[in-house]
């Protein structure tokens, strides 16, 4: 995975360059030691690492624009940075990049539950978003598998989903209003607390650009009040296509659950292990949720196991408590965590059609046999938003460049399909090199000329996102 050389000129301006950030910002909110700033030298895709020349960690929108404004003056690529917990290498900085922290930018600004809306600063986490909350009965829908530790800013960032998205959407559905500076030191106002803004959808192109055109400091989000009951279902099958299958035929009946996730058996088994969560041990594994009222569960779980039972499963489990719910979700919210602790692994993120589940599965079967490493399957399965995990080792020659082209093929395929290359996880580096495969020289070019708008200079987050082929000009200029 290539990263542009760095720039000898800023490199050899470092310690000017820490001086004037230091009048900006406090002493302790300057991280220039080399061995300080390896704690910033990569994100969740670890396989990659570059500690940055500096780290900053600025408390407001004021600071986030003094610190630009220097950078930009400078010359200096600025990689701006959440929770650290992107899997597509979103954060990874350069040599001679400043890395720009949004962690201490956590604070509550303003709660309305009249207006159904919270406004928050971008270094919150998402699940503590829904902690402010929830007390008065609200929640905030969006929830990664990393809501414990993930920021808002990185949310919208990479337009983040998670289980219940389904019937809730993901980040861009729940967003509607952010201040965002720009590389050059200014502060816009873009969208409000309210459902749609005048003008142009600036919003919306803000929401899953991964850095490129500035740094959000605050976002308005949607708030919504806590549904009456929720009720989860296990249901088992033999066989992959099987559960795909279902999945396919619950989505056509025109039944919206909250969340349909999807489990195979490496996954299953690992999860077991490590939460003792009760799962089944068979090949596959659907968690469908549902909620509203008790006659509405009802009516609702009625179709869903007149569904299921077509397709002659192992097994079908109704959640019958708060404690079985638990149990039933603990061992998904616990499964990128649990296969950690057996094998290295590189998780992807493909959306392909619902209809595609079961062909996508088993191509996926067969290409794990070709390249000889195995593949775990945990994913949001109602929106068809695949997250594989090739298991591979990382201290085996070979093993991580045979990882990235099973890969590769996997991204391929799920565009092939009619889907994407990313549901939620963005682009960064890891698919960086596949967008050939889904935009042509056109579209990558006006995809590159809205950076251009926005950061001239193409300093926020230069390396990501676009080939280095197709942006060597806009960067060297």
């Amino acid at each position: 995975m290539d990263l542009p050389l760095p720039n000898a000129n800023i490199l050899s301006r470092k310690s000017a360059i820490v001086r004037r950030l230091q009048s900006v910002l406090p002493a302790d909110a300057v991280i220039h030691d080399p061995a300080e700033t390896k704690a910033y030298e990569c994100d969740a895709l670890s396989a990659y690492r570059c500690p940055p020349m500096i780290a900053v960690l600025p408390s407001s929108t004021e600071e986030v624009a003094a610190v630009l404004k220097i950078c930009h003056e400078e010359g200096v690529p600025v990689v701006p940075r959440g929770s650290g917990t992107s899997l597509a290498g979103g954060a990874l900085p350069t040599s001679d990049s400043v890395i720009l922290g949004v962690s201490r930018l956590n604070t509550v600004l303003e709660t309305d539950y009249d207006n159904r809306f919270i406004r928050v600063q971008s270094g919150r986490t998402n699940l503590s978003v829904t902690g402010a909350v929830e007390a008065n009965g609200f929640f905030y829908a969006p929830d990664p598998s990393s809501q414990l530790a993930c920021a808002i800013a990185g949310n919208i960032a990479m337009n983040s989903g998670g289980a219940h998205c389904l019937k809730y959407g993901v980040t861009t559905n729940n967003l509607l209003g952010v201040k965002l500076v720009t590389m050059d030191g200014e502060v816009l106002e873009i969208g409000g607390p309210y459902l749609d803004a005048a003008g142009y959808d600036l919003l919306g192109l803000i929401c899953g650009s991964e850095g490129q055109l500035g740094v959000v400091t605050e976002a308005t989000l949607r708030i919504l009040p806590k549904p009456e009951g929720a009720r989860p279902v296990l249901i088992g099958f033999n066989t992959n296509e099987v559960a795909g299958a279902c999945v396919s035929d619950i989505i056509k009946s025109g039944i919206i659950p909250v969340a349909i996730e999807f489990m195979d058996r490496p996954v299953i088994r690992a999860a077991e292990a490590f939460t003792k969560a009760g799962y089944p041990d068979v090949e596959a594994l659907l968690i469908v949720e549902v909620e509203g009222s008790d006659g509405e569960i009802a009516e609702q779980l009625s179709r869903i196991r007149a569904i299921a039972m077509r397709h002659d499963p192992v097994e079908f489990r109704e959640a019958k408590s708060a404690d079985d719910a638990a149990k039933i979700w603990l061992g998904r919210k616990s499964a990128f965590g649990a296969m950690g602790q057996i094998n290295d692994y590189m998780c992807l993120d493909g959306t392909i059609p619902v209809s595609q589940l079961p062909m996508v599965l088993r191509r996926i079967n067969e290409l794990s046999a070709e390249y000889g490493l195995d593949v775990g399957n945990v994913f949001h399965a109602g929106d068809g938003n695949m997250h594989p995990l090739i298991l591979y080792d990382a201290n085996k020659p070979g093993d991580l460049e045979t990882c990235e082209a099973l890969g590769a093929e996997i991204l391929k395929l799920c565009v092939e399909v009619g889907g994407c290359l990313t549901g939620e996880h963005g682009v960064g580096i890891e698919k960086r090199d596949l967008m050939g495969a889904q935009y042509n020289a056109t579209d990558l070019t006006a995809q590159m000329a809205i950076k251009d708008v926005f950061d001239p200079k193409w300093l926020l987050n230069p390396a990501k996102v676009f080939p280095l082929a197709a942006s060597e000009s806009r960067r060297v200029a």
